[in-house]
């Protein structure tokens, strides 16, 4: 499958992992098939943990943002100057991410992760880059956020998708592609929205992070897991993996402009 196919990984954690591993994780990705894969920031030391990262290793890219779980305080000016500075501090950023809202009980306030979340979209617009984001029990409140900041103007993806057939129409409306990952292999209803939802609309992702919880380190998701959910995609579709992997793959690389890698 590997020599057929070329595949991207739109949103990881590796930063999480020790560096000592990065360099196995990066040959049973590329084992795979997946030729580059994308470390979202979480907090500023994060951030910078992504673009050290990428700057070690060529099949990476890093984001940049704070997530909303981590959205304790505004995003005040200089905070937004760090994260400036972050972003035009390497080649190897390709986009705002991990930023969004999460209205779980235990969340930070609402009102400041909506401050948060602007700030980064206005941050993307100034410096043109794609917003990859995060939604649990606030898609409403997203889609308003990005209607009113105008959020399409740059795009992105909405980041582990698990919604409905609505909310994902609603996020394409809004401009911005819909990320699958592993939740795609087990969830029939899932399955049902992506066998509806157009290949054009659609890139792969496996929000890889240490999982050690899972009782044998060969289960923990990595960047390799992309091609399961590439051939789940296929199967739900009813067309080869080859295709899946040639749309999926060229849309991530034309939202994150790297063209150059397909």
């Amino acid at each position: 499958m590997a020599e057929q196919i070329l595949l991207g990984d739109c949103h990881t954690h590796l930063d999480q992992y020790p560096l000592a591993e990065m360099p196995e994780i990066l040959d049973r990705a590329r084992e795979s098939g997946v030729a580059f894969a994308v470390c979202a920031g979480t907090t500023l030391q994060s951030t910078q943990n992504c673009i050290d990262l990428a700057e070690m290793h060529e099949p990476l890219y890093a984001g940049v943002g704070i997530h909303p779980m981590e959205a304790n305080d505004p995003v005040d000016e200089k905070v937004y100057a760090e994260l400036e500075r972050m972003a035009k501090s390497s080649s190897k950023v390709v986009c705002i991410s991990e930023v969004g809202l999460d209205y779980l009980p235990e969340s930070p306030d609402h009102d400041t992760q909506d401050q948060v979340f602007r700030q980064h979209i206005r941050l993307a617009r100034s410096l043109k880059l794609p917003i990859i984001f995060h939604s649990r029990e606030s898609h409403p409140a997203v889609f308003k956020v990005l209607r009113e900041e105008n959020a399409d103007e740059v795009g992105g993806a909405m980041h582990y998708f698990q919604g409905d057939e609505a909310t994902a129409r609603e996020a394409i409306d809004c401009g911005f592609y819909i990320s699958l990952a592993r939740p795609l292999i087990r969830l029939p209803e899932l399955q049902e929205v992506a066998k509806i939802i157009p290949l054009e609309n659609i890139v792969l992702e496996t929000d890889a992070a240490p999982q050690p919880f899972k009782k044998y380190r060969t289960n923990w998701t990595e960047p390799r897991h992309v091609q399961s959910v590439a051939q789940t995609l296929a199967e739900i579709k009813g067309i080869p993996v080859e295709e899946v992997a040639r749309a999926t793959t060229g849309n991530l690389a034309r939202m994150l402009r790297l063209e150059r890698l397909i």
